[in-house]
């Protein structure tokens, strides 16, 4: 599945007892020797609500939280016959969420409320000089800068170097926002454990809260990335984060598990 380019392999854990280690997990997004995607989705039971989401990365690691994942989650389950529910809510790495599939099969994820560090500006001393981010946590952590131009934006260079960063421990997203209008933004993200994607959905809703927090945006805000455009509302502090987009069926299949990936 796919997400504004953002692409998935999304693995039914409830019909089957399947959840892929590290190791396979690496496998199954190599793009040459395996399916190939940007994230691994395996959809499971849970006890506190009515699916449980694990999202793996291509580097194997398992994270917190994907915005473009959490729409294809939830067309996954209702194509799947899981559920016939329009509004689902779902247990992640980072708490509950809840989605809404649109009768235009668009999907609205409610992504909770956002957390931010004390400092609104925060210098980050990297090897090619100073840059100013905002750091927000959408249940993953994000470091948000503004940039003149995105498409010139040093992604390659300087996206690596923050997201390792002695700053976070854990690693960061980094996203480089170009603000267009109050009510539109330019995006691309280098995420944590694999690159550069054609969007993040987690890295959208983190630049429109730093943009709002820094009085450079008003809700809702059109965000376009290189693979398509969501539309991302935050009403301000003690508000959870609408964000809506689509979400596309690619293709369908089985895969045998082979000895040398276990």
């Amino acid at each position: 599945m796919q997400g504004l380019g953002n692409d998935f392999v999304v693995l039914d854990a409830i019909s089957q007892a399947f959840v892929p280690n590290e190791k396979q997990a690496r496998w199954l997004a190599d793009r040459h020797f395996g399916i190939g995607c940007d994230q691994i989705l395996v959809v499971g039971k849970s006890t506190q609500a009515d699916f449980r989401y694990r999202i793996f990365n291509a580097d194997g690691s398992e994270v917190e939280q994907c915005g473009n994942g959490a729409r294809c989650f939830a067309r996954f389950v209702r194509a799947r016959g899981l559920t016939t529910q329009r509004e689902i809510r779902v247990e992640t790495k980072s708490g509950l969420i809840t989605l809404r599939v649109e009768p235009d099969d668009r999907v609205t994820v409610n992504m909770g409320m956002p957390a931010w560090a004390e400092e609104l500006i925060e210098p980050l001393v990297i090897e090619s000089g100073i840059v100013d981010i905002t750091a927000v946590s959408m249940g993953n952590p994000h470091a948000v800068q503004v940039v003149k131009e995105v498409d010139s934006a040093p992604v390659e260079r300087d996206g690596p170097l923050i997201e390792r960063h002695p700053r976070f421990p854990l690693r960061v997203n980094a996203g480089f926002m170009q603000i267009m209008n109050r009510q539109a933004i330019r995006l691309r993200v280098f995420e944590r454990g694999a690159g550069e994607t054609l969007s993040c959905g987690t890295g959208a809703c983190a630049a429109v809260v730093a943009g709002v927090r820094r009085g450079l945006l008003d809700s809702p805000v059109r965000v376009s990335m290189r693979g398509g455009e969501l539309t991302i509302g935050w009403e301000g502090q003690g508000t959870p984060v609408q964000m809506t987009g689509p979400a596309v069926f690619v293709f369908e299949g089985e895969l045998e598990i082979l000895e040398e990936t276990t």
